[in-house]
This record gives C-alpha cells, structure tokens and sequence, in this order.
C-alpha cells in the first residue's frame, strides 16, 4: 500500500551566497528563515537589518511631526457635512390637515387661521413648512368659498 500521508518538500536554496556545499554560511538546514534570507529569492535586500514590510495603505508609520494634527482613520471627508434637518412647523401640519378634512367647514375656518399664524412663524423662526401652510390657505379658502356657494344656494331655493 502507498502511504496517505507524505512528508513536505524541502525548501532548497539558490547557492548566491554561503559555504563551499551551496548553502548559506552557517545554515545547517534546521534554523528559521530569517529577514535576510529573502535576499535570495528575490534578488535584493530586504532592507537595514530587519524585516520592514510596508504598512497597510502604503501610509507612512509612526506619529505625525509634532504640532501637527492626527490624521484621522479616513483622511479629511469630501464637500460639506450635512445641516441639520430643519423642524417643520406644527400649526403648518394642523392647517395643511383642517384645510383637506373640512370639517362641516369649521376646519376650514381653521384651517385659515392656522394657515396665516403658521406663516408669520415660519417667517420669524426659519422653521420648514412653508409649502404646508401656504396648502393649508388655499384649501382654507376653497372651504368657505364651497361654503359661500353653499348658502347662496340655499338662500336661492328658500
């Protein structure tokens, strides 16, 4: 029967340097491999003394010069941050809502008031809810011009 499991190849080593046998000076064959031992294989030094493989990113080690600031894990981000998110005005929300449901028309007349209050606030503070109220008026209005119509006609047939 074959064997299942076979023993590792050995590494051999390019004879660039070392002993008469064509191994490195000293290398009996069971030490580890050490920094300089790249030199062979890849035809140049591997650096002053010690294994110095560049850090991740390319990005230069250490602590920035002194005085300077500390970089950040992502560098400076792009454009502007983000403004905070206006708040948008609840008597523009009351308004927009009273001037769709109507109400028997008293949501209309409220819609109107609320409407107008609305915008002098949103005037004042900066506040969103511009479109909200300006929709909450018209429909206000429509309201009591449904209303108007309403009472002429029945004014008409009286």
């Amino acid at each position: 029967m074959s064997p299942l499991i076979t023993a590792p190849p050995r590494l051999v080593r390019s004879p660039q340097r070392g002993g008469s046998d064509g191994r490195p000076a000293g290398d009996d064959g069971d030490e580890q491999m050490t920094s300089g031992d790249g030199q062979q294989y890849y035809g140049e030094a591997q650096g002053s003394g010690g294994w110095n493989p560049a850090p991740y990113g390319g990005q230069p080690a250490g602590p920035p010069p002194q005085g300077a600031p500390y970089p950040g894990p992502y560098g400076q981000p792009y454009g502007y941050p983000y403004p905070p998110p206006q708040r948008t005005n609840g008597l523009a929300i009351a308004s927009m809502v009273l001037g769709i449901v109507w109400v028997y028309w008293i949501g209309s007349v409220l819609a109107l008031v609320f409407g107008y209050i609305a915008k002098r606030q949103i005037r004042e503070r900066g506040d969103a809810g511009g479109g909200m109220a300006t929709a909450g008026i018209v429909l206000g209005w429509v309201g009591i011009g449904f209303l108007v119509l309403g009472l002429v006609a029945a004014i008409a047939t009286a």
